[in-house]
């Protein structure tokens, strides 16, 4: 954690958020075109240069200044605000997949009516 007097340490940021987005480093590698191990450095980095933290910000789907002013503690407090103060929206995949289904059914009925149209049934 970093206090005030701390240097932020932006290539532990880059991987916090790398994570918290469900992203590999290999994943992020190959969207920066470079290699693992040279993600794994940028991650290691105390400081980044501009031109590479926004092209890293970028592929984050974030700012260069969210990197920049990055905090654990903020996220798990948004996390927790949201929480506490939203009703959720619970996914139920199996209601998705029977409306998948559903969908799938009526089109190939459709087919078969169109078929039968067309054979002057």
């Amino acid at each position: 954690m970093e206090t005030a007097t701390a240097k932020p340490h932006i290539g532990r940021k880059i991987g916090r958020i790398r994570e918290l987005r469900g992203i590999k480093q290999e994943a992020l590698a190959h969207e920066l075109g470079l290699s693992q191990q040279s993600v794994s450095r940028l991650e290691a980095s105390e400081h980044v240069d501009e031109e590479t933290l926004q092209k890293v910000a970028t592929v984050l789907g974030v700012t260069p200044e969210a990197i920049r002013r990055f905090s654990e503690e903020a996220v798990f407090n948004n996390i927790n605000n949201f929480h506490d103060n939203s009703v959720q929206n619970v996914f139920n995949p199996i209601e998705k997949i029977v409306e998948l289904y559903e969908r799938l059914l009526q089109s190939e009925r459709e087919k078969v009516e169109l078929l039968k149209a067309m054979n002057g049934k």
